[in-house]
């Protein structure tokens, strides 16, 4: 069974910094972009940034580009995302996902594998 595992979320002041890190167990997702994803309470779940995956393309939504960062670790079936400038409307769960990239390109994967979340508390 493939799963996906988040970890690296917590508490953390605004204008500071965390790490994600999301584990694929059961398969490798070597050859699958990676995506991170956030819902904030009341809200919609939202994009927030993909990576190729052979690491060498990014894609970021404009409220995260500049402060956020996705790369990957293939040999250790990881992907991460850095946080950094943290503010108080990046509270949210973050969920990572996994996609195939099809002929569209990176922003149009579909993501057929998900995590369960790990939690960002940014406070002001």
């Amino acid at each position: 069974q493939a799963l996906l595992i988040e970890s690296g979320g917590g508490p953390v002041q605004a204008g500071g910094s965390l790490r994600l890190s999301c584990e694929a167990s059961g398969r490798t997702f070597s050859s699958y972009a990676m995506a991170w994803f956030r819902q904030a309470p009341g809200k919609e779940r939202e994009f927030v940034g993909t990576i190729s995956w052979r690491g060498d393309r990014t894609y970021y939504a404009d409220s995260v580009k500049g402060r956020f960062t996705i790369s990957r670790d293939n040999a250790k079936n990881t992907a991460y995302l850095q946080m950094n400038s943290l503010k108080p409307e990046d509270t949210a769960v973050y969920y990572c996902a996994a996609g195939l990239e099809g002929m569209y390109g990176l922003a149009y994967v579909r993501y057929d594998y998900w995590g369960q979340g790990t939690q960002v508390t940014v406070s002001s």
